[in-house]
C-alpha cells in the first residue's frame, strides 16, 4: 500500500470535512464540536513529524476527521446520489482557491505569521491570562474561543477574500445572517484551504480528485475504526 495514497486520503478527508461543516453552519447552524475543533486545530500544526498529526496522530484520527472520512467513504463507495453538491462544489472551490494563493508567496507568509499570532491568543484565553500555565501541543478546544474563531475569519477576509475567485456559500439566510455563523464559516473555508495544501505536498493533483476512488479505498479501510 502506497504510503502517499494515504497522507492524500487524509488531505482529502480533511477538505471534504471542512466543506461538510460549512455546509451544516449554512443550512442549519449546527455542527458537532469535535469535527469543528480538529479542523480549527489543523491550521495550527505547521511543522507535523507525520501527516496524521495534522489532525491529531494516528490514534485520534477516526475521531478527529471521522466527518471527512465518512463523506470520503461515500464517494468512493459511488453513493453520488447521496453526496451532498454543495460539500463537492466547496470543496473543489478550495482547490481553484489554493492554486490562486500558490502563486502570492507574500500572502502564504502573511497567513503564516498572523496564526502564530492568533495561535498566541489562543492559548492566552486557554490560560485565562495566566502565563505560568501550560497546554498540550495538540489541544483542538483552545482554538475555538470566539475571539479566536474571530481573528481566522479576519484572516481569511483579509487575504483568500480578495481574489476575483471566491467560494460561494449558500443556505438559510437565518444563519448566514449570524455573525458568528459567518466568522465559523470563514474560519473553516481556511481550515479547508489548509487541508488543500497539505494534499498538493503529499502529491495531490486535481485529476487524482477526479480519479481517486482505487488508489484511496485501501487507505479508508485503515483510517476508518468500527463506528465512524
Amino acid at each position: 500500500m502506497s504510503r502517499s495514497h494515504d497522507e492524500q486520503a487524509i488531505a482529502l478527508a480533511g477538505m471534504l470535512q471542512a466543506a461538510s461543516l460549512v455546509e451544516q453552519i449554512a443550512r442549519r447552524g449546527m455542527v458537532a464540536q469535535n469535527s469543528f475543533e480538529s479542523s480549527i486545530a489543523s491550521l495550527f500544526v505547521s511543522n507535523p513529524a507525520i501527516t496524521e498529526d495534522v489532525y491529531g496522530g494516528t490514534e485520534d484520527l477516526p475521531f478527529n476527521l471521522g466527518l471527512g472520512l465518512k463523506q470520503l467513504q461515500e464517494i468512493v463507495e459511488k453513493r453520488g446520489g447521496k453526496f451532498n453538491p454543495d460539500v463537492m462544489r466547496y470543496t473543489l472551490s478550495m482547490i481553484q482557491l489554493e492554486q490562486k494563493l500558490k502563486a502570492r508567496p507574500d500572502m502564504l507568509e502573511e497567513i503564516g505569521t498572523r496564526l502564530d499570532q492568533i495561535e498566541s491568543k489562543a492559548r492566552y484565553f486557554a490560560q485565562d491570562g495566566d502565563s505560568d500555565s501550560e497546554q498540550p501541543r495538540f489541544d483542538p478546544s483552545i482554538y475555538t474561543h470566539s475571539n479566536v474563531i474571530a481573528a481566522i475569519a479576519a484572516l481569511y477576509q483579509d487575504t483568500l477574500s480578495t481574489f476575483s475567485v471566491r467560494i460561494q456559500v449558500g443556505g438559510d439566510p437565518r444563519y448566514l445572517q449570524n455573525s458568528e455563523n459567518a466568522a465559523r464559516i470563514r474560519a473553516l473555508l481556511l481550515a479547508g484551504i489548509r487541508a488543500t495544501i497539505l494534499w498538493r505536498q503529499v502529491g495531490g493533483k486535481r485529476w487524482h480528485f477526479l480519479f481517486f476512488r482505487s488508489r484511496v479505498r485501501p487507505s479508508l479501510a485503515k483510517f476508518r475504526s468500527p463506528g465512524h
